[in-house]
């Protein structure tokens, strides 16, 4: 297997990110909300930024960086524990790997580019993940992410438990 390239997103590569993100959902459950409208979800309220992964010229990943919105209690916590304004805290969202480039580092280099861009522009990335999500935990604390609490995750009528975590500053 090649390695995978990480880029940021054009609009021409949401397509291609949604079918992926359709096929994650079949294999992982993941995301819990957003399914039905993926080109929609794919861009929420308050983006800063979005990459994609290619591996062998095709969109295998996926990753945005936005500004924290009602509701993200990742970024409410870490408000509340820093005393950071909101302006410099951005949500590290939409992150998901096609199954099968899982073990060429795709996720590692898309997490690097949102944290490369936070912070070169002096933001403090943070992100909830849920509980069930174990490989997207080790994740992100192999590479220096702090759990700064525990949410429950409200979605479309169902809740699930979630871990809050900070970027390594």
């Amino acid at each position: 297997m090649s390695s995978a390239f990480v880029r940021r997103r054009s609009q021409g590569d949401i397509f291609e990110a949604a079918k992926v993100l359709s096929a994650v959902h079949e294999s992982d459950g993941y995301p819990v909300e957003g399914v039905a409208e993926p080109e929609k979800w794919l861009t929420p309220a308050g983006l800063l930024a979005a990459w994609v992964a290619e591996l062998d010229g095709r969109v295998v990943g996926h990753v945005v960086v936005n500004r924290p919105q009602p509701g993200d209690e990742a970024a409410h916590m870490w408000q509340e524990r820093s005393g950071d304004d909101s302006s410099a805290i951005a949500v590290l969202a939409r992150l998901f790997v096609a199954r099968e480039a899982r073990k060429a580092s795709v996720g590692e280099g898309l997490m690097r580019a949102a944290m490369e861009y936070t912070r070169e522009n002096r933001i403090r990335l943070v992100l909830d993940v849920m509980k069930k999500d174990v490989a997207a935990i080790r994740l992100y604390e192999r590479l220096g992410w702090q759990r700064i609490g525990e949410a429950v995750h409200t979605f479309g009528g169902g809740q699930i438990d979630a871990v809050c975590f900070v970027a390594p500053a």
